[in-house]
């Protein structure tokens, strides 16, 4: 089991928020200028230099090659740009938010989605305090009490990483709360692991709390409807499935997600969209992150411990801190997967940096590409 632990747009104004799918396919998809607060955190110029790379010698002669035994292949015209330098063309993001719509494909820009929370939070005319906000739409399935509201009230959950915190029921009413005291207050991409941001209410009873305690969004009492819980997941997956934007996105997304599904079943890591066991990975679709030129994108986030939830009280704040490393992948290919999971999924390490790597953090190690 040890393979199972570390080693296994516009919106709220026009600094700190991207609508990840509401721009032209540039390299760029963070809207705004504003450098991000890194608390010490580096900025690494060389691809191959930002995530461990697997050895062959401590990893075995795996790493070297593709799967064999993939029978998913693109189509015979799946044509992507293979000249362009991918690393360092990304503007760094503080929160990604993903919104469960229960969709795979949407409008052109998901900020036209009518009486969407994409809508209302690219119309909020409100900034997150804490960086630039990422924003997806996302196949995450809708609450039941969607279906029982008209258009611009319905209920929905986002999910906020790399806090790994769902937050239930966000209406685009309620917009401005979930920005407020979830996203203001969640843990960033720069956010050194154990330093959890602490929130106003936390801050009036610190002196009941023993020191070591990392408070969380998700356990905090808060004056707002919105409630929300730690995300289960040990690692996600996301991938863009747009088509509207580019057909190869349509195209490959279903292929890569059936592929990822293969190689983490016999491991008893995937998890589907209702599955709410502790641990695992979950593989989303999401709307347009840039770069379609370069497709499959892939972002993988991930937690340091996959086995977390098993430790006893004195490792509890592991569930809290979120996801260690975050790695955004171009170019992948079905025959790809099984490494990307043994490797990048499981133990954090990217096969071909040089080809493949977009851009990341790694909050353990202090360290982005941006």
């Amino acid at each position: 089991m040890e393979l199972f632990r570390r080693g296994a747009s516009s919106l709220f104004g026009s600094s700190n928020v991207s609508l990840a799918s509401s721009r032209t396919d540039a390299e760029t998809d963070v809207i705004g200028d504003n450098a991000l607060s890194q608390k010490g955190f580096k900025s690494i110029s060389e691809a191959d230099k930002l995530f461990d790379k697997p050895d062959p010698a401590v990893d075995g002669e795996d790493c070297l090659h593709d799967c064999a035994s993939c029978t998913v292949k693109y189509p015979a015209k799946f044509d992507v740009d293979q000249k362009d330098e991918l690393y360092g063309h990304v503007k760094g993001w503080a929160t990604h938010l993903l919104v469960a719509t229960g969709k795979s494909d949407w409008v052109r820009d998901v900020a036209d989605e009518s009486g969407s929370v994409m809508e209302a939070i690219e119309k909020g005319g409100l900034q997150p305090s804490n960086g630039n906000l990422k924003i997806s739409a996302s196949n995450m399935p809708v609450p039941d009490e969607y279906h029982m509201h008209e258009k611009g009230t319905q209920p929905t959950n986002v999910l906020l990483l790399p806090s790994f915190t769902v937050v239930e029921q966000v209406t685009p009413q309620l917009v401005p709360d979930l920005i407020e005291h979830f996203v203001n207050k969640s843990p960033t991409t720069t956010t050194p692991l154990g330093a959890v941001p602490t929130t106003s209410s936390e801050a009036n009873h610190q002196e009941e709390r023993p020191s070591s305690s990392s408070p969380s969004p998700a356990n905090t009492s808060i004056s707002t409807p919105l409630r929300s819980h730690p995300c289960p997941h040990a690692a996600v997956i996301l991938l863009c499935s747009q088509r509207t934007r580019d057909a190869r996105c349509g195209q490959s997304a279903p292929l890569l997600r059936k592929e990822f599904e293969r190689h983490l079943r016999p491991l008893g890591l995937y998890r589907d969209m209702d599955d709410t066991r502790p641990g695992g990975v979950a593989v989303y679709f999401i709307s347009h992150v840039g770069g379609h030129k370069y497709s499959a994108n892939v972002i993988v986030y991930r937690r340091r411990d996959f086995e977390w939830y098993k430790r006893d009280d004195a490792e509890s704040a592991r569930d809290q801190e979120g996801a260690t490393q975050g790695i955004w992948l171009a170019r992948v290919r079905p025959e790809e997967c099984e490494n990307i999971i043994k490797y990048t999924v499981l133990q954090g390490k990217v096969l071909k940096p040089g080809k493949q790597l977009r851009g990341g953090f790694d909050r353990e190690r202090g360290l982005t590409s941006w």
